[in-house]
């Protein structure tokens, strides 16, 4: 891991709160630049652009030159832009089922392929997608949001090993249970186009659920964010130490991830 003494670029999506937030404010008492879609914090001194990771691919291609142009690189890419539909699988129809893929895995895939002409010239930067705990194990009205969050699983070990070869570092954060604002009203969504009458019980056990869970998650979403910059930079508890393809954050997350595999394994 390259433990950089020069000020870092990095490029974070969701900013406006929660995680996205927290890494900001992270990064910032590091002392690096920040960029990043706009937000609220444009007070606290980032360059703020407008982005939307869906747009099609020419026009995130021209968006990533333009802040590219600024800059004259972006050291660190965190994709960290998502959302969470819940719903139960048969109240889906196929347009619905693909939304929630398109924001939270195809377009920080997208994004990743406008900056990557320029990192793979300059022979450096590093690459970082947000993924969830929720991958590793089942919860009801959770397809939607960890069927991205899968899809980002199984496609950045590939892309890792792509981009070895040209200096560029990417890397999985896998985050557990975070008192974010994720959960919230508003934030939380449910809107799958059919609510079954054959599921009333399941359907309000998820709505529940997702409330219990809102303010209550176990971690603290800064000490979280300062983990990743640490990780990134190679400094504190990560000093010495090379970015994993998988970085688990949370204690939950690495009892999911054993349970897991553990399960996998037995015949």
């Amino acid at each position: 891991m390259s433990n950089e003494t020069q000020a870092l670029t990095w490029l974070v999506t969701g900013c406006s709160s929660g995680m996205g937030e927290a890494l900001v404010r992270a990064i910032l008492a590091e002392g690096d630049q920040w960029s990043q879609p706009s937000s609220s914090l444009k007070d606290a001194g980032a360059a703020v652009f407008d982005l939307d990771g869906t747009t099609p691919q020419d026009e995130l291609n021209a968006k990533a030159r333009e802040i590219w142009d600024i800059y004259r690189k972006v050291d660190v890419l965190i994709n960290n832009a998502g959302y969470i539909d819940a719903g139960i699988v048969e109240g889906f129809d196929e347009p619905f089922l693909i939304n929630a893929p398109r924001t939270n895995a195809f377009a920080p895939l997208n994004l990743t392929r406008a900056f990557l002409p320029m990192m793979r010239a300059r022979k450096s930067g590093t690459v970082l997608f947000t993924s969830s705990v929720g991958v590793y194990y089942g919860a009801p009205g959770a397809s939607c949001y960890t069927g991205g969050k899968g899809l980002i699983e199984v496609v950045v070990p590939n892309l890792a090993l792509e981009l070895a070869a040209f200096g560029i570092r990417t890397s999985l954060l896998t985050y557990g249970y975070f008192r974010t604002e994720v959960m919230t009203p508003g934030n939380l969504q449910h809107r799958a186009p059919r609510q079954l009458p054959e599921y009333p019980d399941l359907n309000r056990l998820v709505v529940a659920g997702c409330a219990a869970a809102n303010g209550n998650q176990p971690g603290d979403p800064r000490k979280a964010a300062t983990v990743v910059v640490e990780a990134v930079k190679g400094t504190g508890r990560c000093q010495g130490k090379q970015l994993p393809l998988r970085l688990p954050i949370g204690k939950d997350v690495l009892q999911a991830i054993r349970k897991a595999c553990e399960e996998r394994l037995t015949i």
